[in-house]
């Protein structure tokens, strides 16, 4: 990768936002988004993130390529969790844990964008029902995550198997976005573009002021999160270099492309710091906020773009 590419997404205006909010809380500014305007941030990010989703499913070859690719990828969003959430609960607790799994279960579209920038400056060819795949990894790592801090959290032991998926499915974050992932899909070209300008046109500004909340929340965190010892960034660190470098393997098996089986390395690899945060928020209010998204953005993003890239790559040849 080169120089210019990095230090480019490294100084991601959304990335700043979040390092500005860490700033803000070290220098003991009084800088603070207020509550509700934080819940409905969350939100419309989950609102955002499902249609445009439904939209690239609506729009993607329906041939065996993406059926293949699409079963993989909700493979990979609903494995994931399960063994991350064990490995993190027993440190962190259910709550914690099943953020955690859910982030590492879902995808990171920064991380993939520059997956697709790289392949591009190298002239390597890839699909675009890639973009789709993508969207449909979101929810079902969020609705395992949920299951998972349902199923294992204090308290819920005692619940039956059909009440722990009522309570997962039933909630107010996974309902949003696989509702608005169904929504996203049935509209037609022309009824989407009439809320075109708030679904992707809003969403950088949108994005960038929830992330400069989460930057606060994460930097009141910060000592905390330091104080969870070296397994927190370790867990940050080996969880998505294995993912990936298993998937650049496997995914021999499937598909020829290069480019597909590198850009499912990194979907594999990378961890939510939009969808996951905004859900846990609403869904997992006890989970820390400040050490799943310093794990995700601090950690696992910087960490796939200067070691993850040039492994998947060598794996592939």
């Amino acid at each position: 990768m080169s120089a210019s590419l990095l230090l480019e997404n490294l100084t991601n205006p959304a990335l700043l936002f979040f390092l500005l909010g860490i700033f803000a809380v070290q220098i003991k500014s009084d800088l603070a988004i207020p509550e509700t305007s934080s819940k409905f941030i969350s939100l419309y990010l989950l609102f955002a993130i499902g249609f445009e989703g439904g939209q690239e499913m609506a729009h993607s070859p329906s041939g065996s390529e993406f059926l293949r690719a699409a079963l993989l990828g909700i493979g990979l969003a609903m494995t994931v969790p399960l063994y991350v959430f064990f490995l993190a609960r027993a440190k962190f607790g259910s709550e914690n844990a099943g953020a955690i799994a859910a982030a590492y279960g879902s995808i990171s579209a920064v991380t993939f964008v520059t997956a697709v920038s790289l392949l591009e400056s190298q002239g390597t060819a890839f699909h675009g029902h890639l973009v789709a795949v993508m969207a449909l990894m979101e929810a079902p790592a969020i609705v395992v995550g949920v299951f998972l801090k349902e199923r294992f959290g204090t308290g819920t032991s005692n619940l039956s198997w059909k009440e722990v998926i009522r309570h997962a499915l039933g909630n107010g974050s996974v309902v949003l976005i696989l509702g608005s992932l169904v929504i996203g899909a049935t509209a037609t070209e022309a009824q989407a573009e009439g809320i075109h300008p708030f679904t992707t046109d809003l969403f950088k500004g949108f994005l960038a002021i929830f992330l400069l909340d989460m930057g606060l929340v994460s930097g009141r965190g910060l000592r905390n999160f330091m104080k969870h010892g070296a397994f927190a960034p370790a867990l940050a660190i080996v969880v998505p270099l294995v993912n990936g470098a298993i998937t650049a393997y496997i995914t021999g098996w499937w598909f020829a492309s290069p480019g597909d089986r590198f850009l499912f390395s990194v979907l594999a690899a990378s961890a939510s710091y939009i969808a996951v945060p905004a859900a846990m928020r609403l869904a997992a209010p006890e989970a820390q906020p400040g050490l799943y998204i310093p794990m995700a953005l601090a950690v696992t993003f910087p960490v796939n773009l200067t070691l993850g890239f040039p492994i998947y790559q060598a794996i592939i040849g």
